[in-house]
């Protein structure tokens, strides 16, 4: 199947747009417990793909891409989001570097999938970056969760 040249880049950019659209939304909506982890259980059905052999990678691959995705590419995320208590509600408070954030971890992974997608097949290569985005969400949340317990704790 062939696509017009910069088609990738445009679904892309459609894409990053969506998920700002979405974190402005999510950052005027009070934060519950609902709200901090059914986004990443929502995009754990997107393990299905590897049924299809095309998409599996190497577990080392796999196992690479998750803990880069948790131990590097989550730590801007975490640092720069924060949750709040307003009166008797969490709210998430964002400093103003969260979207300039966002925008870079975009770049690096645009870039990089170019990269890797030289050396692997396009398949494996959204295969590689799901997985690198999914340790990223898992340790965001996952610290999102431990703040939204200590701020309901006192």
């Amino acid at each position: 199947m062939l696509f017009a040249p910069g088609s990738s880049l445009v679904v892309a950019v459609l894409g990053l747009l969506g998920v700002l659209v979405w974190r402005l939304r999510e950052g005027s909506r009070p934060v519950t417990l609902k709200t901090i982890i059914f986004p990443p259980l929502g995009m754990a059905t997107g393990f299905s793909m590897f049924i299809v052999s095309g998409f599996r990678v190497p577990l080392a691959w796999a196992i690479g891409a998750f803990l880069i995705g948790a131990l590097v590419l989550s730590y801007p995320l975490i640092r720069t989001s924060r949750l709040v208590l307003e009166r008797d509600t969490v709210m998430m408070h964002r400093s103003k570097f969260f979207f300039l954030v966002v925008l870079i971890l975009f770049a690096i992974r645009y870039l990089a999938r170019d990269y890797v997608g030289k050396i692997i097949s396009v398949q494996q290569t959204a295969g590689l970056f799901f997985i690198l985005a999914f340790g990223m969400i898992v340790a965001w949340r996952t610290a999102m969760f431990f703040e939204y317990k200590r701020l309901l704790s006192t």
